[in-house]
């Protein structure tokens, strides 16, 4: 029996209120028109210079993401109940993590097996009985949403350290603004250009306690070879800050210092783009040139912010995700707004079996994997697939996760033949510092691969404008 997906433009044969002023667009638009402005957009996307690097499959490494014209639209109360959403786990969230490295009452209440917390390689030793400033360790949080009905959302992980993208929920929004101005004069649109104002506010008020000025805030990148370097440069220019590798930094004095022609300059606040591993190599791999040497003792010390903290990875682990509504319950006395999508744990003896029993109905994941690397569709794979998988589960049964394959929400899509529904999903970026704060979309990844569930864009995915409409 073919499965039932929720198309967010039509129900029941009639147009969904939210896209009520796009059927006459879509439909009053030719094909030759619609080819004019996918190539129009191509070419300012390459003009811009905002591509992704896919490594290790030789060629040009620097690809465009697919950029889909055809708008997500949510209405104002579908926007409030994901935001209060987002929100809640985002505080859920940052309260493990203060608890995890302080007195860990959610393990000695037995609400999280003490395993996945103190042996998971996420778990930074260095920052235990560290409190950042104001209690956040996780100051952009990115989670992934899926949609299955009209009021059924589900998170299907979160992401605490460096979430990647919203450089293109930013130039989505540009480029259709500028290809179809008419559009947003017939639609009142819910903006998201002040995305780059929130971010340096929210790290600014996360200055460290040794700050006594307006605090100098810098993004440490790894470099121009790193797949994100389009976005990290992007946001050095929108926020006015200087965009930074670790060379340009130094320690002394119990501060961190940056490197300029006129002479040094003391660094407050380090939004970093660099995983954990390579920030200090005095505190973790000692063969990092991509850090800082001593920086982590500046920061333990209280001289110098880091975005997000090191260790944050922990409350984003995939077998940790599983528990994020035990911790709503835990540390806010709430219920979840957002449900997680069901769960099996392979490293539990009744989950694995039932996994193992199941594995063509199921999708599984690595706990540490991402970009749609090391992942198992079971209805869209072959039988060897799935027995190469099932003998990697076996072999380790702690590193993989199982979760359904659940029917993904469908947008339509501009397409060779013209419009087709085609599955999404949603990462909104919730900034977390002296307040909590997002802006009214996010960035819709969309799976142009006609019955794929896969929307990354490592996996072929593309990418759409995200509207909210304003009340």
């Amino acid at each position: 029996m073919a499965t039932e997906y929720f198309n967010e433009m039509y129900e029941g044969g009639a147009v969904r209120a939210p896209y009520a002023r796009l059927e006459d667009w879509m439909r009053s638009m030719p094909a030759e028109l619609r080819q004019m402005k996918q190539a129009e957009a191509e070419d300012l996307f390459r003009r811009i210079g905002i591509t992704f690097a896919v490594y290790g499959e030789g060629g040009d490494p620097d690809r465009l993401i697919p950029f889909d014209m055809f708008p997500r639209v949510f209405a104002q109360d579908e926007w409030r109940k994901l935001e209060r959403g987002i929100k809640q786990r985002a505080r859920a969230l940052n309260a493990f993590l203060v608890d995890v490295y302080g007195r860990g009452e959610i393990v000695k209440a037995g609400k999280i097996p003490s395993r996945l917390v103190y042996r998971n390689e996420a778990y930074e030793k260095a920052v235990s009985g560290f409190v950042p400033p104001r209690g956040v360790f996780s100051h952009i949080v990115g989670i992934d949403i899926v949609r299955t009905g009209p009021g059924d959302f589900f998170v299907l992980e979160d992401n605490c350290r460096t979430p990647s993208g919203v450089s293109y929920m930013l130039e989505n929004r540009e480029i259709m603004m500028r290809m179809f101005p008419a559009l947003f004069q017939n639609n009142r649109i819910e903006p998201v250009d002040n995305y780059s104002d929130l971010l340096r506010r929210t790290l600014a008020s996360v200055a460290p306690a040794k700050c006594d000025r307006d605090p100098t805030i810098v993004i440490l990148t790894p470099g121009h070879f790193n797949s994100a370097y389009y976005e990290h440069s992007f946001l050095a220019d929108l926020m006015g800050v200087e965009l930074v590798e670790g060379a340009d930094l130094f320690v002394e004095n119990g501060f961190v210092w940056m490197r300029t022609t006129e002479g040094p300059k003391k660094v407050d606040v380090i939004y970093r783009r660099i995983d954990d591993s390579y920030l200090d190599p005095l505190c973790f791999r000692p063969d990092s040139m991509l850090g800082v040497p001593g920086l982590m003792d500046v920061y333990r010390s209280g001289g110098v912010t880091i975005c997000s903290a090191p260790g944050a990875g922990v409350a984003d682990d995939k077998a940790v995700y599983t528990f994020v509504p035990d911790m709503v319950r835990f540390y806010l006395g709430e219920e979840p707004i957002l449900n997680n999508v069901p769960t099996w744990q392979c490293g539990k003896t009744d989950d694995l079996k039932y996994v193992q029993a199941n594995l063509k109905d199921l999708v599984v994941k690595e706990v540490h994997g991402s970009g749609g690397y090391g992942m198992l569709v079971g209805p869209k794979s072959t039988q060897e697939q799935i027995e190469y998988f099932a003998g990697r589960i076996a072999a380790d049964p702690d590193n993989y996760i199982a979760q359904p394959t659940l029917a993904l929400s469908t947008v339509p899509t501009f397409v060779e033949e013209g419009v087709a529904p085609r599955h999404v999903d949603l990462r909104p970026y919730c900034l977390v510092g002296e307040r909590i704060e997002l802006v009214p979309g996010g960035l819709t990844r969309v799976a142009l691969k006609d019955g794929s569930l896969v929307v990354n864009s490592s996996q072929g995915g593309g990418v759409k404008d995200t509207w909210v409409l304003a009340e």
